[in-house]
C-alpha cells in the first residue's frame, strides 16, 4: 500500500458489521418447504450464489415481509465498535462502502442509525409485489468476473482503479474471498481468515471492529496508509 493513495474500504455486512448471517437466519427461522435442498446446493456450489439466493426467497410469501424484518432486527446484533470504527475512517476522509450479499429490506433499517449514504451501499433488492418474494440484481457480475455472484464484490471493487485507491476488504465468509484475493489489505474473520491462510493472502485477522481501529492507526504511523 502506499500513502500517497487515496483510501476506501469495502466491507461486508452479514457476519462482518451484524454478528450472524441474517440470510441464513431467515431460512432457518421460517423454514419454507423445500429450503435444505437448495441450501445445499448453494453450499455445495452446484448453483450460483445468485441461483441459489433467488430460489430460496422465491420460496417466502411476500406477505411475510414485516415479519421477516421484524424478525431481523430483533436478532441481527451489530459488531462491537462499528459505531466508533465510522466515526475513525470519517475524521480521517477515508471512504468507506457496504458491500453486501444481502437484501436490501433489512440491510437499511439495520443500517439506518449508521447514517451511511444509500449510494455507499451496495446489496441486492426484494420485491414484494407478486406472491412471493423476487430478488432483483443491481449488482451484477462484470467481466473478468464470471461467477454468478449476485452482488458482485469484485466488480464494485474495480470501479476503484489499484493505481489511484488503497483497497481495503473487511469481511468473513467465501463471497468475499475473491475481492479479498485483488484488495490491498485484507481484515478478515471466520471462513475468510481459514481461506486466505491456505491460498496464501495476506490478511489481518480480527475479532470487534476497535481490532482494526489500531491496525490502521498502526499503519498511519508507519506510512504505509
Amino acid at each position: 500500500m502506499r500513502s500517497d493513495k487515496k483510501t476506501v474500504i469495502f466491507c461486508d455486512f452479514d457476519g462482518t458489521i451484524t454478528l450472524s448471517d441474517n440470510i441464513v437466519a431467515i431460512m432457518k427461522h421460517f423454514k419454507p418447504e423445500g429450503i435444505e435442498a437448495i441450501m445445499k446446493d448453494t453450499i455445495e456450489q452446484n448453483i450460483s450464489l445468485r441461483e441459489g439466493v433467488g430460489a430460496m426467497f422465491a420460496l417466502l410469501p411476500a406477505s411475510q415481509k414485516d415479519e421477516i424484518v421484524e424478525f431481523v432486527l430483533g436478532q441481527a446484533g451489530i459488531r462491537e465498535g462499528f459505531t466508533e470504527f465510522l466515526d475513525y475512517v470519517r475524521s480521517e476522509g477515508i471512504e468507506f462502502n457496504v458491500t453486501s450479499g444481502g437484501m436490501d429490506f433489512f440491510i437499511e433499517p439495520l443500517l439506518a442509525p449508521f447514517h451511511i449514504p444509500q449510494d455507499h451501499v451496495y446489496c441486492n433488492g426484494a420485491n414484494f409485489s407478486g406472491e412471493t418474494i423476487k430478488i432483483e440484481w443491481p449488482n451484477p457480475c462484470q467481466p473478468p468476473c464470471e461467477n454468478g455472484c449476485g452482488m458482485c464484490k469484485t466488480t464494485v471493487i474495480r470501479t476503484f482503479p489499484e493505481e489511484q485507491y488503497n483497497r481495503i476488504l473487511i469481511g468473513d465468509s467465501l463471497t468475499d474471498f475473491e475481492g479479498a484475493k485483488i484488495a490491498d489489505l485484507v481484515y478478515s474473520r471466520s471462513i475468510l481468515t481459514d481461506k486466505c491462510i491456505e491460498l496464501g493472502v495476506d490478511h489481518v485477522p480480527f475479532a470487534t471492529f476497535y481490532d482494526i481501529i489500531e491496525d490502521m492507526k498502526q499503519k498511519q504511523t508507519q506510512g504505509v496508509l
